[in-house]
């Protein structure tokens, strides 16, 4: 993938992950249109230099006139990439959990899907493009901790590969980003010491897109050990390891 000549929406890029990718992609030479629900970050995004669109994506009449606003103003875009998710922990022995569950899945799998709905037409009278889905170590390796957002995460990998099978032909490539933990704060780096560092990981990320052709998924070095624990018979014990993480629930507590 050529990186220095794209038109690129991403949506859920006004902080995080999605905006250091965001100004990677610019810095490379290619066009940017962010797009998130917060005006104040847009607004700030676009005195950066960046094409901004409000959106939120559990609303279809949202995405439809994010779809428009950007089509008008980058009738070349050839990228997409679904950032936009949401993630925390749940209780399962209480049913107060549900509202949580309904939001992560709303957001990242069905968020996922409206974006690529809306975009699809486009791409395919293009004949050339890519889709970038994002997923999470998590999803092949669960975290019991945020039991939705794995499962959310893994339903966009089967998406993910579903839609590729379904577009080919097409010209139109997709690839899954598989990011592992990645410190996007200082605080979060405190949390987790064995978060990635931002800064780190979105280069990786930059030089495996640059591969021709794109990889179905883009794997950083320190995802792997999630991608692989099935085949690498590390499964079992490491999700034994992150169970550990449940005395931090208040009923365990």
């Amino acid at each position: 993938m050529d990186i220095t000549n794209r038109t690129v929406f991403i949506a859920g890029a006004t902080s995080g992950i999605g905006l250091e990718l965001a100004r990677r992609f610019a810095a490379a030479g290619s066009s940017v249109v962010v797009g998130g629900r917060r005006a104040d970050l847009l607004d700030r995004l676009a005195a950066e230099g960046f094409g901004t669109v409000a959106i939120d994506v559990t609303d279809q009449d949202s995405v439809g006139r994010a779809r428009d606003t950007i089509l008008r103003t980058h009738p070349d875009l050839d990228t997409i990439m679904t950032m936009s998710g949401v993630g925390m922990p749940e209780d399962l022995r209480d049913p107060a959990h549900f509202g949580a569950a309904r939001q992560m899945i709303d957001t990242n799998l069905l968020g996922t899907i409206r974006v690529i709905d809306a975009f699809t037409p486009h791409l395919v009278r293009r004949g050339a493009g890519t889709v970038i889905t994002v997923t999470s170590g998590i999803g092949f390796l669960p975290f019991p901790l945020m039991p939705t957002y794995a499962a959310s995460k893994a339903a966009v990998h089967a998406y993910s590969e579903a839609l590729r099978a379904q577009l080919d032909g097409t010209g139109i490539e997709v690839s899954e980003l598989v990011p592992p933990a990645v410190a996007t704060t200082p605080e979060q780096a405190r949390l987790n010491p064995r978060a990635l560092d931002l800064a780190e990981f979105a280069t990786e990320v930059m030089d495996l897109l640059q591969a021709d052709p794109t990889p179905h998924e883009i794997l950083v070095k320190g995802v792997l050990m999630h991608r692989w624990a099935e085949r690498d018979g590390t499964y079992a014990d490491l999700v034994a390891q992150r169970s550990q993480a449940l005395a931090m629930l208040p009923s365990r507590q």
